[in-house]
């Protein structure tokens, strides 16, 4: 026990005093903390939803091309081909970032580009496709394989390999095809 100027400070009055400070410097309040910022996407995740909605725009774009008429019986094997490469690339979502199975089974509203709702040959449906507006939309997929590569994983980065030379052997192959 120490006496100072005649108040006496015992060792108990000591450490709660020093106990109180420190609580009220710890910010021990009535406010809630502040909730954890989000998590950050997984980017594979980010790439694989933005790789499953092209596709779904290209098969989309194939469907319309087929709607239009003679041409659906040759455009089959493209669009199937679009289809598998759908289906790998949604085994490698994983569950928790997979999109709404409504949102997935349905073919994108917008063309896989801008110029895919070109104007069609005289006589066709007004939302027909012309080839050559499929084998643009393949030659842009193709040529935007290897940036996405850059950032993927390597299994990923071997599907896209696969994919985007399918592609670039369907923009010879559609060059062949007449409107």
């Amino acid at each position: 026990m120490k006496q100072t100027g005649g108040v006496r400070v015992t060792r108990r009055a000591l450490l709660g005093t020093a106990a109180a400070a420190g609580l009220a410097a710890s910010g021990c309040s009535s406010r809630p903390a502040p909730p954890p910022p989000p998590a950050r996407p997984d980017p594979q995740a980010v790439l694989l939803a933005s790789l499953i909605r092209g596709k779904e725009q290209l098969v989309a774009l194939y469907q319309r091309a087929e709607l239009a008429g003679g041409a659906a019986a040759r455009l089959e094997p493209f669009r199937q081909r679009h289809l598998a490469h759908l289906t790998a690339l949604r085994t490698m979502l994983p569950h928790s970032a997979a999109p709404s199975p409504r949102a997935s089974s349905a073919p994108a509203a917008t063309p896989a580009s801008p110029g895919a709702s070109a104007t069609a040959s005289p006589g066709s449906s007004p939302d027909a496709v012309p080839v050559a507006a499929l084998r643009d939309a393949e030659r842009r997929a193709a040529a935007g394989r290897a940036a996405q590569m850059a950032g993927a994983s390597p299994a990923l980065a071997q599907l896209l390999a696969s994919i985007g030379a399918c592609e670039a052997v369907h923009v010879i192959a559609l060059g062949r095809l007449r409107d």
